[in-house]
């Protein structure tokens, strides 16, 4: 079990645990504003929040709380704080930028990995899930930016397609959606509205495609109003990140 150290003795006796109620309050309540506005019902759109960098007594404290679906980036920070949090049964999420030769290691934690965006993943993902006797939901990752910048992670929406057809020839993945971070410097807003298509289009012709993944802390309201199913939320819930190293 994970030992809840909740008060910070050099600040007065603050409170993680508060803080993390308050700001996961105040995110649901943009969430539901934000459907209201765009005439969807309320709790269609999942909170998924990233964790990555903070410690897994914040993580424990988020289960408490009701969140079920926590996100990584880094495969050596995510593999230690699910085996640490093992017990509490969480949905683990992929985000970040995936190398083919640590698929095998993160196909033994994730059960969701939102970050697939070229062919060679697929297989060595596969192989790895194969290897560890589950079934991983992927989603590809497309680069909304115009023209694409590879360097940012992301397939390139005409090769969409392509992706999907070859998770959906895997023996151990499942194709769930679609994944993206909105362009740099832009209006969310159009990109959003071209990953719904693409999603949609995708949706018509698998039936397994059940998930949207876009917005942040800075964009939701964007997202929310474009169709997504999934926002990822760090920001907002947890604070600005703490220094690494």
């Amino acid at each position: 079990m994970v030992e809840l150290n909740l008060n910070n003795p050099e600040d007065g006796g603050w409170d993680r645990r508060a803080e993390l109620v308050a700001n996961l309050a105040d995110v649901r309540a943009r969430i539901s504003a934000a459907e209201r506005v765009a005439g969807r019902e309320q709790g269609s759109v999942n909170l998924v929040v990233v964790t990555k960098t903070w410690p897994a007594d914040d993580v424990a404290v988020l289960a408490d709380l009701g969140i079920v679906d926590v996100a990584e980036n880094r495969h050596q920070e995510a593999v230690v704080k699910q085996a640490e949090l093992d017990h509490l049964h969480l949905r683990w999420h992929f985000i970040g930028q995936l190398q083919r030769n640590k698929c095998r290691a993160v196909a033994q934690y994730a059960d969701v990995i939102e970050s697939v965006d070229r062919l060679e993943l697929v297989a060595a993902l596969d192989r790895g899930a194969l290897e560890a006797g589950r079934e991983i939901a992927l989603l590809v990752q497309v680069d909304l930016q115009e023209p694409p910048e590879p360097h940012r992670g992301g397939a390139a929406p005409a090769d969409v397609d392509e992706l999907a057809d070859a998770i959906l020839a895997s023996s151990s993945l499942r194709l769930t959606g679609l994944m993206a971070v909105a362009p740099l410097g832009a209006d969310p807003q159009p990109a959003f509205d071209r990953l719904f298509g693409l999603y949609s289009a995708l949706k018509d012709r698998c039936p397994s495609v059940v998930v949207m993944s876009a917005g942040m802390s800075d964009d939701l309201e964007q997202a929310v109003c474009a169709g997504t199913t999934h926002i990822r939320i760090g920001t907002a819930v947890l604070g600005r990140r703490p220094r690494v190293g």
